[in-house]
Formats: structure tokens, C-alpha cells, sequence
């Protein structure tokens, strides 16, 4: 086996890593408000998820294509720039999980992507242009709309269903949120399972496996982005499910119905265009509109001001950290660069994973109520606490493979 080849490998496979890790960190975009409000339940809101997830993903190329060609120059990159965008992206999506934060998957590696470009040809080999009108103007747009659909869909639900029984309001809705959880998977898939398709047809190019950015990504990228988007998915990133489900509002059905819908909506139109949108950012904003469209209900700004932090430093570090990983298998080039690349993933998602499981959120109890930080109230070793002793938690892993009082 070749040197290129056995990196073009190492890339599609990190690449399908990073798709997985998107599914699970973006699974709360979807089915988050609808489980905090119990029109679903945990796993089979999750498993709902996952399959419109893999349907939408065949629904659209167009965010592949934005990819592809609209961010870096596409001759200037390499299978090294690929690789060590894709570890900026994979370790950003990782460090967010794990303080339950819903930042944007498509910036982390977006950010990662342009961060090793720079390392690899300094500015020249980044489309500025296509990186402002394709992924930040849109961003801003989406969020504001999305803060503003969601704010007037919820003060009308409640002011027309003011004169039912609240019971009743809450049955009702309750039925809808299936429909619109439904809806938000589907578009969830038509787009952020696009942007893994366009980095490896963008290694592809590298290679020299594909010639050009105006044909759709192989048959066979769409179908194994498709399924490692599904299936993390539906290991289900309970962690940031319960930020968005808990720690920005108390959403009752009727909000939740009014935030899927308007971000559903918001997220169709954006693939259709072709616009690489943070769906997370969207959902995050309609979820906010909830809360302040409600009479009498309370945001928690404090996990909003949070929230927008993460987003704000999530292209910068995201790209710093696939700048440093860029350099790393470069300087040492060949296979030794390729393998220590692989290392400092594996090492650092060990970590990370590692520091989870002293507060671990899974089905059993990602609805716990809501306390000063995602871990406070939960019957685990909070991460928060200034001295954990060694407690054997009965809770079982985040990726949900075990059930437990199922």
C-alpha cells in the first residue's frame, strides 16, 4: 500500500468519525424539546431521529458542494490539510459534548478545515468570499430568524389555544411534536451530512480519484456518511439533549412544536441554497424564541451568554487545533506523520471520553431537573463537585447501548 493511499484511507475513515460524532452531538437539534416535554420518549425519539437522519441525507447534495469548492482553493489541498481539519473538527465536537454545550458542528469543522489550509498555504488558500456569504452571513440570518419565527409562532399558539383546558393544549401539541421532531430530522440530514460528503470528495480530488467539484460525490460517500451520521445519531448525545431540552427553557409541547417547526423550516430552505448553516445555532435560537414568546416563561441567559461564547470561539480554536495537527504530520511526514496524527485523536477523544464518565447522561436521566450547571442533579459524581469520592454509578454509558429500568 502506498503512502497516499494509506492516508486517503486514514482520512475517509476520520472523516466518517467526524460524521458520527456530528450525529450524536446534533441528536438534542431534533428531539430534544420533544423529549423535555414527554411527547417522546428517549430512545425512540432518538431512533426517529436517526432514520429520517439517513433518509434526508439522500435528499440533497448542494451543502456538499459548498464544501467542496466555495471554502479552500481545491488544488492547494491536500490529504494532510483534509486529515488535519477533520481532528480539529472531531476534538472541538468531543470537548462541547462534554460540557453539554450545543455548539456548531459544521464551524468545528469548517474552522478545522480553513485552520489547516492556512497552515498549509497561508491566505491565499482560503475563499474568504465563500467563507463570509456561504457559512457567516447565513449563520447571523438563520439564528435572528429563527429567534423571531420561533417568538411569534409560540405567542400565537398560546394566544390561540388560550380558551382550551390545559390538558387538552398539551395532548394536542404533544401529538404535533412528533410530527415536528419528524420534520427537524429530516432536515437535519439534508444538510449536515452533506459537509462530510464534500471533504471526502474533496480528498478524493486530492488523490486523484475524482476530477472536479461540479459532479455529485460517488454513490458510495453518500450512502457511508448517510449511515455513520444515522448511527451516531442514534447513540444519542445526551449531554447537549439536556442543555437544550433543560437548561435554556422549561418547554412545554406547545413550544416545542413552534421551535422544531420554524427550525425545520429555516434548515430546508438553507440546503436547498446550498448554505452550510450551523443547525445547531438555528435550533438553539428557535428554542430561545420559545421561552421568550411564552407568557410568564423564564430563559436562563446565563446558558445563553455560554452558549454564544462557544459559538463565537468554535472556528477559531476549532482551526487552531487543525493547524497544530497539520504541522504535526507534516514535519514528520510519511507514515510516522499519518500515525502520530492518528495518536493525538485517539488520545485526546480518551480523554475526553474518559472525564464523561464521571458524570455520565444517558435516557434514564437526561430530563433530571435543571440545577446550576447540565450535571447538577443528577444521582452521579458531578463534575462540578470540588472533591468526588470513587461512587460506582449505575448509570450506563451516553451512547445509550445499555438499558437501564428499560
Amino acid at each position: 500500500m502506498t503512502l497516499e493511499l494509506f492516508l486517503l484511507i486514514t482520512v475517509v475513515i476520520t472523516a466518517l468519525a467526524f460524521d458520527f460524532t456530528n450525529g450524536f452531538h446534533d441528536t438534542g437539534n431534533a428531539v430534544a424539546t420533544g423529549i423535555a416535554s414527554g411527547a417522546l420518549k428517549p430512545k425512540t425519539a432518538v431512533t426517529l431521529c436517526a432514520v429520517l437522519n439517513l433518509v434526508g441525507a439522500f435528499l440533497s447534495t448542494q451543502v456538499a458542494a459548498t464544501i467542496a469548492k466555495d471554502l479552500v482553493v481545491t488544488h492547494l489541498v491536500t490529504l494532510e490539510v483534509m486529515f488535519g481539519g477533520l481532528v480539529g473538527g472531531i476534538v472541538w465536537n468531543l470537548l462541547t459534548w462534554l460540557l453539554g454545550i450545543p455548539s456548531s458542528s459544521s464551524h468545528a469543522l469548517i474552522g478545522g478545515v480553513v485552520g489547516a489550509m492556512l497552515a498549509a498555504a497561508g491566505g491565499g488558500g482560503v475563499r474568504w468570499a465563500g467563507v463570509v456569504s456561504k457559512v457567516l452571513v447565513p449563520t447571523v440570518v438563520a439564528v435572528l430568524a429563527a429567534i423571531l419565527i420561533s417568538t411569534i409562532g409560540t405567542w400565537l399558539v398560546y394566544r390561540l389555544t388560550r380558551g382550551l383546558s390545559p390538558e387538552r393544549t398539551r395532548r394536542e401539541f404533544r401529538r404535533g411534536q412528533v410530527f415536528s421532531a419528524a420534520l427537524m430530522s429530516l432536515a437535519h440530514g439534508t444538510n449536515d451530512a452533506q459537509k462530510t460528503m464534500g471533504v471526502i470528495f474533496l480528498a478524493l480530488i486530492s488523490y486523484g480519484a475524482a476530477q472536479n467539484t461540479d459532479v455529485m460525490p460517488p454513490l458510495w460517500v453518500i450512502v457511508c456518511c448517510a449511515m455513520a451520521m444515522a448511527a451516531g445519531t442514534y447513540f444519542g448525545g445526551w449531554r447537549v439533549i439536556r442543555t437544550l431540552g433543560k437548561g435554556l427553557v422549561e418547554v412545554e409541547a406547545p413550544q416545542g412544536m413552534a421551535a422544531e417547526s420554524s427550525s425545520a423550516s429555516i434548515i430546508l430552505l438553507s440546503s436547498h441554497f446550498g448554505y452550510s448553516l450551523s443547525t445547531t445555532q438555528v435550533v438553539t435560537g428557535s428554542v430561545l424564541g420559545s421561552g421568550l414568546g411564552k407568557p410568564g416563561a423564564t430563559v436562563r441567559w446565563q446558558v445563553a451568554r455560554q452558549m454564544v461564547v462557544a459559538w463565537l470561539i468554535t472556528l477559531p480554536l476549532a482551526g487552531a487545533i487543525g493547524a497544530f495537527t497539520y504541522r504535526v504530520i507534516h514535519t514528520l511526514g510519511g507514515y510516522a506523520g499519518t500515525l502520530a496524527g492518528l495518536a493525538l485523536l485517539l488520545t485526546v477523544s480518551g480523554l475526553i471520553w474518559r472525564q464523561s464518565r464521571k458524570a455520565p447522561v444517558d435516557h434514564t436521566n437526561v430530563t433530571a431537573d435543571w440545577g446550576d450547571h447540565m450535571t447538577d442533579g443528577l444521582d452521579t459524581i458531578g463534575l462540578n463537585e470540588v472533591a468526588p469520592q470513587p461512587v460506582q454509578s449505575a448509570v450506563p454509558a451516553d451512547s445509550g447501548t445499555e438499558e437501564v429500568g428499560a
